[in-house]
């Protein structure tokens, strides 16, 4: 652990940390902001260039002669958005037990658009190594959710074991004449303050939650993103590709070689009235005495082999590192069955269920806020975020034939609700739909009972006589 300023301290992951209890001085509050913005930053800017496609080829500085292409193979965002599809493109199912409570949790998830923003936060996640999911009440006093940008913002804990959270800092960073000076709000759990450059407006503003209104999400305890292991890797096919594309266009460049062919020459140089350079000539009028003259276009070496087996190597160890899986590798596409998929899958199903255990941690934190003032659910329920039921369903493709088998050899041997929680992404909710089974067993009851009564008097007496044989 490393000091900071004053009684403020940071972690190897970044974490950071100041006593519990106390609250923070101006001088203490500029040291987390300096170096957020000094040792931080720097590496989520440039994670965020590498996902975008502004990769370190770009600046290169210019070639002296030849072709200079400069090829981005943006792997860093396709690592990003195939993992975050798998892990999220499915939302989680976030609810209590039915009722009137989860009704209402619905209702606000569906109004706050808590999916769309947790989408977007889980690819924070990925990029940055973390994000900040903000808990917030708008101008009529509603509750509302959004996500932070490390960038701006981070989530300072206590020092002790259980490094609860202790505040939140929340700034931006506006041009005052001649310099950047940080101005935003302290979040603690039972007020806020604004600050600028120069102090802290010690008018306290009531916290209504009564909890620091903000949670980090993470990955992985050492706050790296998903392609932090592979950044240079991805530069290095950069390289590659653009060499290879270099090389092709300078093929593309044939020089004509005249061999023992003398053209019209300028009577004060001596040289030939026409430009070498510009018709990309090689002009060799001297050669050794009886060898037959020449015209023909200079062959040039290849070395494609070598590059493609090099740009194979370096793109097999960026997913073979980054642990997501090539959806694009012609073996993995060549596998329909949906449990072959699965196990292909597996290194980034282990990833994604390590993430998911994060979350889950983290949401339950998150609605211990949101439940807190009592607007979403009952104050009375305020409790109730330690009953949720968050489950997370991976986007992979389903065996469903697989799937049915299972749960009709499954018949007599476990309950029919166990049964229905065999085919998932079919039955949502195995309550609901015994309820829907039992209404349409009833139902069919109902309607060959009013098919019997609708008969005509001679069938109905034939049918009791028959009855009575």
């Amino acid at each position: 652990m490393k000091i900071i300023r004053g009684r403020g301290a940071v972690t190897k992951n970044g974490r950071f940390i100041f006593p519990k209890n106390e609250y923070l001085t101006k001088d203490e509050l500029n040291g987390f902001i300096n170096y957020n913005y000094n040792n931080l930053l720097p590496k989520y800017r440039e994670n965020m260039k590498m996902y975008l496609g502004k990769h370190d080829i770009l600046d290169n500085d210019p070639v002296d002669f030849g072709p200079d292409n400069r090829l981005v193979v943006n792997k860093a965002k396709q690592i990003v958005d195939t993992f975050n599809g798998y892990f999220i493109g499915i939302p989680p199912s976030i609810s209590l037990e039915k009722g009137t409570n989860n009704d209402a949790l619905q209702a606000w998830l569906n109004h706050v658009s808590f999916m769309d923003k947790l989408n977007e936060l889980s690819k924070q996640t990925d990029i940055y190594g973390k994000s900040i999911g903000f808990v917030y009440q708008n101008e009529n006093a509603e509750t509302r959710f959004s996500y932070v940008s490390p960038t701006k913002a981070f989530v300072i804990y206590d020092n002790t074991i259980e490094h609860d959270p202790l505040a939140f800092v929340h700034y931006e960073f506006y041009d005052n004449e001649s310099e950047w000076q940080a101005r935003g709000k302290i979040y603690y759990s039972d007020s806020i303050y604004n600050f600028d450059k120069e102090s802290i407006d010690y008018n306290a503003i009531p916290n209504p939650y009564k909890l620091v209104p903000a949670v980090e999400f993470y990955e992985n305890e050492e706050r790296q993103g998903i392609f932090d292991q592979v950044k240079t890797l991805i530069n290095a096919l950069d390289n590659a590709y653009s060499q290879k594309a270099n090389q092709l266009d300078y093929f593309d460049i044939a020089y004509l070689v005249m061999m023992g062919i003398r053209l019209p020459e300028d009577k004060k140089t001596g040289k030939p009235n026409i430009d070498l350079v510009k018709n990309r000539l090689l002009y060799l009028p001297d050669i050794t005495p009886g060898t037959n003259p020449k015209v023909e276009f200079l062959s040039k070496p290849s070395d494609d082999g070598m590059q493609e087996n090099f740009i194979k190597h370096l793109t097999d160890e960026i997913y073979n590192i980054s642990m997501i899986q090539n959806l694009n590798d012609e073996k993995f596409a060549g596998n329909a069955s949906g449990i072959a998929l699965k196990f292909k899958m597996l290194l980034m199903q282990d990833k994604a269920k390590s993430k998911q255990r994060k979350f889950i941690q983290s949401l339950r934190n998150l609605f211990r806020i949101i439940f807190s003032v009592g607007q979403v659910i009952p104050e009375s329920a305020k409790d109730a975020w330690e009953d949720l039921q968050i489950n997370f369903t991976l986007n992979v493709p389903d065996d469903i034939a697989s799937m049915i088998s299972a749960a009709k050899n499954a018949e007599g041997l476990v309950s029919k609700r166990t049964q229905l929680k065999l085919l998932p992404g079919i039955v949502d909710d195995p309550d609901d739909e015994i309820k829907q089974m039992e209404k349409e067993k009833q139902d069919s009851i109902k309607n060959v009972q009013q098919a019997a009564d609708s008969l005509p008097d001679y069938m109905k007496q034939s049918d009791s006589d028959d009855q009575k044989q």
